[in-house]
């Protein structure tokens, strides 16, 4: 019951602040540098296995870039791309799209002229899929271009390196958090990491209101009275 309670706390908006970079502090920096315009490559691909933090990291990059004034826009699916303006998306700063490799032909096709029309203007594109680019099953030309800028493979966070990773997420945001209350929340919520992170958000909100410093007894009882745990 506790763990399906956790899944109603909603997870802080993706930014790169709220990504535990674990073995990726590498990727946050490149992504970091490519948002702001400073890096000098126009393309990035990231790679990696499902849950890894790539679509994170990929509106993350989005986010930063706004954040700066910066014309950026996220694509979930590339199979949206048939419905876009071509001409209008190739007019943002930095282009995001997420799924690459599960579009059909023509979301391909549509990726494809994207990707030519951003670098002819100068402007950055940042792609994701599970796999390198050349394993990817696209086109040819596709495939080509996807690999021609920084390629990162994504590592997932090792469950042992979590409790470390969620102390000092905790600390950036300017609380501690002991030990124990780590291991209740990796005992009893989903262990997946922006479940977690919005459960120590929720947390250190829930007791800056109540005045309280976070503890286990805490915890129960917040899952009891304000989330409606029984």
């Amino acid at each position: 019951m506790e763990q399906l309670v956790f899944d109603l706390v909603p997870p802080e908006p993706p930014s790169f602040a709220s990504f535990l970079p674990g073995r990726n502090a590498e990727v946050v920096a490149a992504l970091a540098r490519f948002a702001s315009g400073e890096a000098a490559e126009k393309g990035l691909f990231l790679w990696g296995a499902a849950g890894a933090g790539k679509s994170h990291l990929l509106r993350a990059t989005v986010a930063d870039a706004v954040a700066r004034g910066i014309a950026a826009m996220y694509i979930a699916d590339p199979g949206a791309l048939v419905a876009m303006d071509s001409e209008a998306l190739a007019a943002h700063a930095l282009v995001a799209v997420d799924a690459i490799g599960e579009g059909n032909a023509e979301a391909q096709g549509r990726l494809f002229t994207l990707f030519n029309a951003l670098r002819e203007a100068g402007h950055r594109f940042v792609g994701a899929a599970r796999t390198a680019p050349g394993t990817l099953a696209v086109r040819e030309d596709l495939r080509t271009r996807l690999g021609w800028g920084l390629v990162y493979e994504v590592v997932p966070l090792a469950d042992n390196d979590k409790p470390a990773a969620l102390a000092g997420y905790a600390l950036r945001r300017g609380f501690g958090i002991p030990d124990e209350v780590i291991r209740y929340l990796l005992a009893h919520g989903r262990r997946d990491m922006p479940a977690l992170l919005g459960a120590l958000a929720a947390l250190d909100r829930h007791s800056l209101a109540s005045r309280r410093p976070i503890t286990v007894p805490m915890l129960r009882e917040w899952l009891q009275r304000d989330i409606g745990l029984h």
